[in-house]
């Protein structure tokens, strides 16, 4: 299934999504798992690079830069994350204080700026939407923050609500209004048994794909309107990596369709 990713996790680094699968141009995906002790030793190149801890406690070092103790949280349903930028052409270790799991994403880059991390402090959070399709927001890695491409941030849908609604899209350059931003989903559910429903479609349905997703999945969306529904009886964890070729904004448009949810003609 072309915008679906299946992934169970193991030690070491797994990538799950590469530059061109479900047609995403500017964004790459992993997981990475060490044990207390264990080391990992990567390189961006001509990327950038953003780690997401997801649970335990890491140090991130490298070229010039030493961040000694990132990451507090137990998972991902356990406070805020902290989020470690790493520009390209640097090399970087990461050494696991504790067990520690972490989300990797890269984008291709020649922004020349200094890592930095961004602390459970520095998170803004979000209550978004109403009734049964309220959520609340992490956002992390925004345009306050130096970046070529990537804007993250964490989303938590309640029990048998809608998240990403009404449907929404980011695929033109045109501000004020919308921006063009690829984005990926990836998911947890607690407890860990739940599952949820996604969907992804364009206006002239040249994407038209709906699937189940479970703990662990990861949704590709290249464009087009995306919501999502978590079952009844469990919260729905996704993290959203977005990526804009030119524009790094929280702007979309809402689907015609359904724009009177929200009170408007």
């Amino acid at each position: 299934m072309k915008y679906l990713k299946h992934y169970q996790p193991k030690g070491g680094v797994t990538k799950i999504s590469t530059i061109g699968d479900g047609d995403l141009k500017l964004t790459e995906f992993g997981i990475v798992n060490l044990n207390k002790g264990d080391g990992y030793n990567g390189k961006t190149g001509k990327t950038e690079v953003a780690l997401i801890v997801l649970g335990g406690k890491c140090a991130v070092s490298g070229d010039g830069f030493e961040f000694k103790s990132v990451g507090e949280r137990q998972d991902v349903f356990s406070g805020k994350p902290y989020t470690v930028y790493i520009p390209c052409g640097r090399n970087y270790k990461i050494k696991a204080i504790t067990d520690v799991e972490i989300a990797w994403t890269s984008s291709p880059s020649d922004l020349k700026t200094e890592p930095y991390v961004i602390s459970p402090e520095q998170v803004r959070e979000a209550h978004i939407g109403r009734e049964n399709y309220q959520r609340d927001a992490y956002l992390m890695l925004t345009d306050a923050y130096p970046a070529q491409h990537l804007f993250i941030g964490e989303a938590f849908v309640p029990s048998g609500n809608h998240a990403s609604y009404p449907p929404h899209r980011h695929d033109f350059d045109n501000l004020p209004v919308e921006v063009d931003m690829e984005e990926t989903y990836f998911f947890r559910f607690n407890p860990s048994q739940g599952y949820g429903i996604q969907k992804i479609y364009t206006d002239d349905k040249s994407i038209d794909f709906t699937c189940t997703v479970k703990q662990n999945d990861t949704t590709l969306i290249p464009r087009g309107y995306h919501p999502v529904i978590n079952a009844p009886g469990y919260t729905m964890y996704y993290l959203w990596i977005m990526a804009g070729a030119v524009n790094r904004k929280f702007l979309s448009v809402i689907d015609p369709d359904h724009k009177h949810v929200l009170g408007v003609k």
